[in-house]
């Protein structure tokens, strides 16, 4: 059941406005199962973020973009890999975008519902959010602190490349867990 009485009353902090993702204190992460036995991370160096909250957080939206080519996992050779066609394809499609079409509550939980764009496939996503609060900044900005997590099937947005182990099952996992950690901060 959806909660539609959400009011910036229940949100300590909350401010109507526009904000910004400040980048050195933001990350934007993933993971995916490596082997059949562990987990390899990695994220995006360069990525960019716009937040709108009207008097009603319920009708907030946001706005993402994720440089490609700055994929990093600790691995140069793994990210050239990544950057290739076999994965992708960062020349054709230099960017990871994400549009917002809806939050919600359910559960206590906010969730943000929007279209992921990988390759040029475009899928719908939901984003749980957990929000950290506001506050200010010792230069006087005022930031809004979330982390957020979905989970996308890679091979729905033409990441298909795999490779089957002697031992069986395959190299990569089909699961990619997206994670967010951000500070925003509000424009004037």
């Amino acid at each position: 059941m959806t909660d539609t009485a959400t009011t910036t009353l229940e949100i300590p902090g909350y401010r109507e406005g526009t904000w910004v993702i400040d980048p050195a204190h933001s990350e934007v992460g993933f993971s995916i199962r490596h082997l059949m036995i562990s987990k390899v991370k990695g994220k995006f160096e360069t990525f960019q973020a716009t937040f709108v909250t009207p008097a009603n957080p319920l009708e907030a939206s946001v706005e993402a973009h994720a440089e490609v080519a700055s994929i990093s996992t600790g691995d140069p050779n793994r990210d050239g890999h990544l950057r290739t066609g076999d994965f992708f394809e960062a020349e054709t499609h230099p960017t990871i975008d994400f549009v917002s079409t809806g939050v919600r509550v359910e559960k206590g939980e906010f969730l943000v519902d929007g279209d992921l764009t990988i390759k040029g496939i475009t899928k719908p996503v939901t984003f749980e959010f957990d929000f950290g609060g506001f506050g200010a900044d010792a230069y006087g900005n005022y930031k809004a602190g979330a982390s957020a997590k979905a989970v996308v099937k890679r091979e729905e947005f033409g990441l298909t490349w795999n490779a089957a182990l002697e031992t069986g099952g395959m190299l990569l996992g089909d699961d990619v867990t997206i994670t967010l950690e951000f500070q925003a901060a509000l424009q004037a």
